[in-house]
């Protein structure tokens, strides 16, 4: 049995190699152009709070688990166009993790609201935007938790305590996305991350680099004195 540890979202402007936001309009001519840059970028009503809010709402973490999939982490990227009225369409995904997943993240993002449109130039224009979500699925018998339920600040070392059933901390593992972890004693590491944002400690066994678990955690500023 496999259980969901937590779904995170991010957010992406549409990209092409130069790293650039990608966004689409109609000349005086009828021709489609691409700008690389946009002057305001098409948002959802509320901003990217509001964003997150509807997808933490709207969306089935059990879907993985639900259609067997293996213990891992499963970042899907959706890309859809949203046009110069804040209508959604051509929501289609990039990756292809299977298990229900691109399917859900589809769905969900298909039904929204209307957008807020961008604009260039002073006119709105078609925008493509990208939207990862990562699904986090553990086996059994496997915790990752802050010791003593402790915030994770930036420039400072958070205690995280690692605990994987019949398997010895020896045995295994730990990499984060962002900054460093190192192992202390007994199932503790320390973790120290240099800017805010959210990162993922994923857990592997070491014969065979079988991926065990992950956790997701968001990383804010210290409060100010």
């Amino acid at each position: 049995m496999k259980i969901i540890i937590i779904l995170a979202f991010g957010f992406l402007f549409f990209q092409n190699a130069a790293g650039q936001g990608t966004v689409v309009a109609v000349d005086s001519s009828g021709v489609e152009r691409i700008f690389e840059k946009v002057d305001i970028e098409a948002r959802f009503p509320g901003g990217d709070r509001e964003w997150r809010k509807y997808l933490e709402k709207k969306l089935n973490a059990n879907v993985p688990v639900d259609h067997g999939a293996p213990a891992g982490t499963y970042t899907v990227f959706i890309q859809f166009i949203v046009d110069k009225e804040g209508n959604i369409s051509n929501v289609k995904a990039l990756t292809n993790h299977g298990y229900g997943m691109e399917e859900e993240v589809i769905k969900i993002i298909s039904k929204g609201p209307q957008w807020v449109p961008a604009s260039q130039n002073g006119r709105t224009v078609k925008a493509y935007r990208k939207q990862p979500v990562t699904f986090v699925v553990a086996a059994d018998g496997f915790e990752i938790s802050l010791k003593n339920d402790h915030v994770f600040y930036t420039g400072r070392e958070t205690y995280v305590v690692i605990k994987v059933d019949k398997i010895k901390n020896e045995n295994l593992d730990v990499s984060i996305s962002q900054g460093t972890i190192t192992y202390i004693d007994g199932n503790e590491y320390a973790v120290k991350v240099n800017k805010p944002r959210r990162v993922i400690i994923t857990i592997y066994r070491k014969r065979g680099a079988k991926e065990i678990g992950a956790a997701i955690f968001d990383v804010k500023e210290p409060p100010k004195n």
